[in-house]
């Protein structure tokens, strides 16, 4: 991978500018649920994954030479010219995924090229300085391979056919691929190779590896194993990409307009005819660039593309790590190929035949938030108390109880759905608190407890009629594109239309109502009554596939089987009693409809959005075990706990009954940049999180 995540532009001049292994989260910044998860994600993985810190980076456009790879080696060699590689040349004979070393140059060729391998080819820089290296390991000092005991980054592509129902035709997708391999340039693969997928649709598993390839090594292999992660079709880095707006100062016109939350919306059947039409353009804008991809980029055929990616790989069985979205992309692996299943763990499960339904995707997820929201973000702030969390300070001086928190937060956001208020930053000059704004922020912010003390801290500040935190923080947030920074040459645009178009396909058979936007006005209300905080976004999510079918009535492949099915290996299944986006419900039914034979459930007992928000050493030995030595838990649910509480992470927590608890310390943190870096951490794992609505 290159360094930060650089762009990579077309080979030949020709042709059209592509982006690779860039960091597109980057300009995702204006999305009505691209906001919420965009906090959420971010904070999700940026501040729940305190050991998944190698996930977790500075967001930057594209790298200077100050800019250093986080996994660039500490001991370079003197910079002689390096007429031929240590290592021998890349990409290695008869290698299907073209592997070279990262370096942050790299060009992904365009489809239009016929001569890809050579140009591929042609980018291998032989010098080991530039490349992106694992941390060192041991104390080898060697002076003749100052990269000794280092894994290596390696990226490539693999080409797959675009229609797999249709042989005749010729066209394909350049997926690109990025590995962490524990054994460093000059080693071998790994017996097993651990592919990733962080969620979405639209998460970037090549962001995902190149940023934790080497922790989730360590965390579910003790280092063994290599990992791999994969853009699926369209998304990120894979060509062709699926985005629909020339640029991004183009998609904020819109945004403002189209995602407004009902609670401050005027009129919501009016809203919903402004929005429609937009969705409407937006699809007919996808089906002018890029004509009939919109029917091959389902999760069938992204599955499919999986079990390429396993026969490349050379492997007999599949070993993955798969997240949120990433565990609908695995149950229908599972169904599809139920004989290449090996030791696949599903984190933050969905359940795939709830996309089979009309909005689906939006109402089935919204189990938990209230009681996140409540029980989490409130209730832990009143038990871990004022020290910890900003909200749990008197206001009359009598002890905050939970009860009289939740009636304050209540009044508080009902006065601000009738009136915004008023905010200045320096670089912004006016700004407004909205709503809609604030409350897609909470949602994101609800995938990673990690971050829950900054948003205390802005809530309470805001409360009090200081609204310098959440206008800085807001107004950071709120644009895909920033007229205030340089204007970022050959980029690719934002692209949540991508999680429209797989969401759409996805339940495309599904009967359509006779009341038509009635039945949507319908369904909007009857999601902000079940969860003010993730209703409005998660309506918003699924409102386009009114119109998908006006351009693309039918998918290539959609995968309408039985979850049933006999598996080669067991998968472990892993659902969180308070996660945001994946109820537990849905791992339960999972597990059911798989049966004991085929699978097995641990029920994570914490907050956030996958095991990874909410640490737990039980979930993760676990985890470990089944993924080293395919051992699975012996029952068919097993409980475990997270280490700690949210507001109280790091905090030495005094067990004794007699001993004076522990002095406390005033709080560090600089809530801004948290939930700044948690919004665009977001990003990484699901484009849907994008800037905050206004």
């Amino acid at each position: 991978m290159m360094d930060k995540e650089p762009l990579l532009k077309d080979s030949t001049p020709s042709s059209k500018t592509d982006s690779f292994w860039t960091t597109r989260f980057q300009h995702h910044r204006r999305n009505l649920w691209v906001l919420q998860i965009a906090g959420v994600l971010i904070l999700l993985f940026l501040v729940t994954l305190p050991q998944w810190t190698g996930i977790i980076t500075p967001e930057v456009s594209c790298p200077t030479p100050t800019q250093e790879h986080e996994h660039r080696a500490d001991v370079r060699p003197s910079p002689s010219a390096v007429r031929a590689s240590p290592y021998g040349d890349f990409p290695l004979a008869d290698d299907p995924f073209h592997f070279i070393p990262c370096t942050g140059k790299a060009v992904l060729p365009a489809l239009e090229n016929s001569n890809a391998a050579q140009a591929w080819t042609e980018q291998f820089d032989s010098n080991p300085d530039h490349w992106n290296w694992g941390s060192k390991q041991g104390s080898n000092q060697s002076v003749l391979d100052p990269y000794a005991d280092r894994g290596i980054y390696l990226c490539g592509y693999l080409d797959v056919p675009l229609d797999y129902t249709n042989k005749a035709d010729a066209r394909i997708v350049r997926l690109a691929v990025t590995k962490y391999q524990v054994s460093g340039p000059a080693g071998k693969k790994s017996n097993r190779t651990l592919v990733v997928e962080p969620g979405g649709p639209g998460g970037s598993g090549v962001s995902y590896a190149w940023r934790g390839g080497e922790t989730l090594s360590k965390r579910l292999t003790d280092g063994k194993f290599d990992v791999l992660g994969w853009d699926p079709r369209g998304v990120n880095s894979s060509l062709p990409p699926a985005s629909c707006v020339p640029s991004d100062a183009d998609r904020d016109r819109w945004y403002l307009l189209t995602s407004q939350f009902r609670a401050v919306s005027p009129s919501p059947r009016a809203q919903l005819e402004i929005t429609n039409a937009y969705n409407e353009a937006l699809f007919r804008s996808c089906w002018e660039k890029f004509g009939d991809l919109g029917r091959f980029l389902g999760t069938a055929f992204v599955a499919r593309d999986l079990e390429e990616i396993r026969i490349a790989l050379g492997e007999d069985e599949l070993t993955g790590y798969l997240v949120s979205y990433g565990t609908g992309i695995g149950q229908t692996y599972t169904g599809m190929f139920p004989d290449s299943v090996g030791r696949m763990i599903l984190d933050g499960t969905e359940y795939v035949r709830d996309h089979r339904v009309l909005g689906g995707f939006g109402f089935t997820a919204l189990d938990n938030i209230t009681n996140a929201w409540h029980d989490g973000f409130l209730g832990e702030c009143v038990n871990a108390g004022p020290d910890y969390c900003a909200l749990a300070k008197s206001r009359d001086g009598k002890p905050v109880t939970l009860s009289d928190l939740d009636a304050r937060m209540s009044t508080f956001f009902k006065s601000l759905a009738a009136r915004p208020i008023p905010g200045y930053t320096k670089e912004s000059g006016p700004s407004i608190i909205t709503y809609s704004a604030l409350v897609s922020t909470i949602y994101g912010v609800m995938y990673s407890p990690k971050s829950w003390p900054a948003l205390a801290r802005i809530l309470f500040e805001l409360e009090g009629g200081n609204s310098t935190l959440a206008a800085q923080t807001l107004e950071s947030s709120s644009w895909y594109y920033d007229p205030a920074l340089p204007c970022p040459a050959l980029t690719t645009p934002a692209s949540e239309e991508l999680f429209n178009m797989v969401v759409c396909s996805d339940s495309y058979d599904a009967p359509e109502p006779a009341e038509d936007l009635d039945w949507w006005l319908n369904l909007w209300s009857d999601m902000t009554i079940k969860s003010w905080i993730g209703g409005d976004a998660r309506f918003y999510s699924v409102f386009p596939c009114r119109n998908f079918k006006k351009f693309w009535p039918k998918p290539a492949e959609v995968f309408r089987g039985e979850l049933s099915n006999t598996l080669k290996n067991p998968v472990l299944l892993i659902a969180e009693t308070y996660d945001p986006a994946t109820p537990l419900r849905n791992g339960r039914r999972l597990a059911n409809e798989m049966g004991t034979k085929n699978a097995r459930l641990v029920v994570h007992h914490g907050y956030g959005h996958s095991s990874t928000a909410d640490v737990s050493n039980c979930t993760d030995n676990i985890a470990k075990a089944f993924i080293l030595n395919g051992t699975i838990p012996s029952e068919r649910e097993t409980d475990c706990y997270a280490n700690e509480k949210p507001y109280l992470y790091g905090v030495k927590v005094n067990t004794s009954t007699t001993a004076p608890p522990p002095a406390t310390k005033p709080s560090t943190i600089d809530p801004v940049r948290e939930l700044q870096e948690h919004l665009k951490q977001l990003q990484v794992t699901d484009p849907r999180f994008g800037p905050v609505l206004l």
